[in-house]
């Protein structure tokens, strides 16, 4: 019994700093944003006015909000579709093809996860160039570019976003997603051709099915993290423009707090906490299935 009360001092001495951490910068301050959101209070004045609930019902009229949430919105499903897409087809492509230089197709696929943000967004800004872009340039060689094509203009600009979180992203998963599938047994493949089935049915029949969990702890936690990598590559590449177009809640909810209005800026980041929070539920619960063994 002493042995026992004394490993569960230390372990409870071992856990106690990261518990404090925790308590001190996450959940006080998610305490705190939930709480300023029913109050009216400036940026940097010491002042608050209870209001309850008036921040949330002007989100629900405030058009440039609910535009920010749409964008938000379809990075995070248009991204996570087209991300997990690729680097699934890719890993599948380098774990079972004999092709030269694999190691080398990985680290090529991995470098732009070892790059800031802001370096990427400034290759592609630079690439997305109206005027003698790489992209444009290329296009030129094969049609007129009297009027170049604008990519970070309204029509085009969360097209280009895409394309840069979804290059950003593809080479961590796909390292991943090919660890997860070198501990496939290769008789179940080898059954299989036995049986006649090609190489697309094996990739959904078996390959999918044995690195479920994989995949579902990785796309919950990509979803999370998109929410927050879409603000970052906006702010660097866009910062919301042109006339919002490119604008995402997290941005918004950040010049809200610029322009004075602190307490609905909180509101913003109360809704922004319960949508990642609920999302991560439903793709739980939709993605739920039974383990499989091999």
């Amino acid at each position: 019994m002493k042995k026992d009360k004394k490993l569960s001092g230390f372990l409870a001495l071992c856990i106690a700093p990261a518990v404090i951490l925790f308590f001190i910068f996450m959940i006080v301050p998610t305490f705190n944003v939930f709480r300023m959101s029913l109050y009216e209070k400036g940026a940097y004045s010491p002042n608050e006015t209870f209001v309850g609930l008036k921040n949330f019902q002007m989100l629900i009229s405030d058009t440039k909000f609910i535009q920010s949430m749409q964008n938000m919105i379809l990075l995070v499903v248009v991204v996570t579709i087209i991300t997990f897409a690729f680097a699934l087809v890719f890993a599948g492509i380098l774990s079972r093809e004999k092709i030269k230089g694999q190691n080398f197709f990985r680290v090529i696929f991995y470098i732009p996860n070892i790059l800031s943000v802001v370096v990427i967004s400034g290759i592609f800004s630079a690439v997305y160039k109206p005027e003698n872009g790489m992209l444009n340039s290329i296009i030129g060689l094969f049609r007129d570019m009297s009027n170049p094509i604008l990519w970070k203009g309204e029509k085009l600009v969360m097209v280009s976003v895409i394309i840069a979180m979804v290059w950003q992203a593809i080479g961590y998963y796909m390292v991943m997603y090919m660890a997860s599938m070198a501990s496939v047994p290769q008789s179940l493949y080898e059954s299989a051709s036995l049986d006649g089935a090609g190489r697309i049915e094996q990739f959904f029949h078996i390959t999918i099915p044995l690195i479920w969990t994989n995949i579902r702890t990785t796309l919950t936690f990509f979803i999370i993290s998109t929410i927050n990598m879409a603000f970052l590559f906006v702010k660097a590449m866009t910062s919301g423009g042109p006339n919002g177009a490119s604008n995402v809640a997290l941005n918004y909810m950040y010049s809200q707090k610029d322009a004075g209005l602190y307490g609905y800026s909180m509101a913003i980041g109360v809704v922004i906490f319960l949508f990642s929070f609920a999302l991560s539920a439903l793709v739980n619960k939709v993605t739920e299935r039974e383990p499989l063994e091999f």
